[in-house]
């Protein structure tokens, strides 16, 4: 089985994912996913598309993500892991699907107006 390159992306965080055979190991920036991720909530977020497909410790995985926050970080790799497995076998659609792992997570932080202080916050009015 050659090398499988898929892409996640999350808010502002992209994720390059490649995944071959091999015993089960993820790398996240040349460190340890576990390492890299300190909280069980983000290892979970990390996890959840080999434990709906049962295929841990099957396939290494090396990720470059580059961008964003810790947690968006974490979604776009999961994303980019979801299209990997669904490369390899379709038959993972549906429970991929039914969790949402396939779907892109569109919203951004919304940009900041001139005369205003944030993107929607007004600056204090005076009347007099």
């Amino acid at each position: 089985m050659e090398v499988i390159n898929t892409l996640g992306r999350r808010k502002t965080s992209v994720a390059r994912v490649y995944l071959s055979k091999g015993k089960g190991s993820i790398t996240v920036n040349g460190r340890d996913a576990k390492e890299y991720f300190p909280t069980l909530q983000l290892q979970y977020i990390v996890f959840q598309p080999f434990g709906l497909t049962q295929t841990a410790d099957q396939y290494d995985i090396k990720v470059n993500v580059d961008g964003g926050g810790i947690t968006g970080q974490a979604e776009a790799i999961r994303l980019g892991i979801s299209r990997a497995l669904l490369e390899i076998n379709q038959e993972f659609r549906p429970s991929l699907k039914k969790e949402g792992l396939l779907t892109r997570d569109p919203r951004m932080v919304e940009r900041k107006k001139f005369g205003r202080a944030k993107a929607r916050k007004r600056f204090q009015f005076s009347k007099r």
